[in-house]
């Protein structure tokens, strides 16, 4: 039987991107479904009924719900290179690597990115800092987080390569530099490199525009 894949996402999200990233590397073909944030499908709904959010990778009527476990999900179900290593331990630390990436790192660089207000802006980017230091610490003579090929660890980062970059040009705030992040931004051009990676990106204009407007909204707003 034929595999039936499909995954529920947004074009221009980092997270729906990991997903395809995944998927393409395994050269797993799947039917992609582009889903309306502001007016959710039934299908959305009834596949993630607890958070109602995409991305969500249905396989064989089966749907699987947040991106890092659905590309956990993908490399442990299809064919095709590994994304995670293989050792134990080493795929525990990826895993470790990935969480906070996807979870402390990036709730922190998302602050930084759209905060307003000079001293609120002063201690949230100085939380941001703290967290890219971090990161950046971890990829010293590295080119990617776990060798020579990009992995878990890599994808788990995707936002901050090309999204942050986005973000920073349409809100004005800055936060990544070779000046204070060198090994950060080496693995950055590393990352862009890649054909895989090049092949899986939104198109830059529209995604800028799509933020400077929310950007201009914000301001509005207050």
């Amino acid at each position: 039987m034929v595999d039936q894949v499909r995954l529920l996402g947004v074009s221009g999200s980092s997270y729906s991107r990991r997903v395809e990233w995944a998927l393409r590397v395994k050269g797993v073909k799947y039917e992609f479904i582009e889903v309306d944030l502001q007016n959710k499908s039934s299908l959305l709904l009834e596949s993630n009924p607890v958070l109602k959010k995409i991305p969500v990778l249905i396989h064989n009527g089966n749907p699987i719900c947040e991106s890092i476990v659905i590309v956990e999900y993908i490399d442990e179900t299809f064919e095709g290179p590994s994304i995670l290593p293989k050792d134990p331990y080493d795929r525990a630390i990826a895993r470790f690597w990935a969480k906070f990436l996807d979870g402390k790192c990036l709730e922190a660089v998302g602050k930084a990115l759209w905060c307003k207000g000079e001293e609120q802006e002063k201690n949230i980017q100085e939380e941001a800092y703290e967290m890219l230091k971090i990161v950046d610490n971890e990829l010293k003579d590295k080119k990617f987080f776990s060798g020579d090929k990009i992995g878990f660890v890599d994808v788990a980062a995707n936002y901050i390569p090309f999204w942050v970059e986005i973000v920073e040009e349409a809100t004005g705030n800055v936060l990544i530099t070779s000046e204070k992040f060198p090994n950060l931004c080496a693995w950055i051009d590393e990352y862009l490199k890649c054909s895989e990676v090049q092949e899986n990106l939104p198109d830059r204009d529209m995604m800028l525009s799509f933020f400077k407007a929310k950007a201009l909204a914000e301001i509005t707003a207050k």
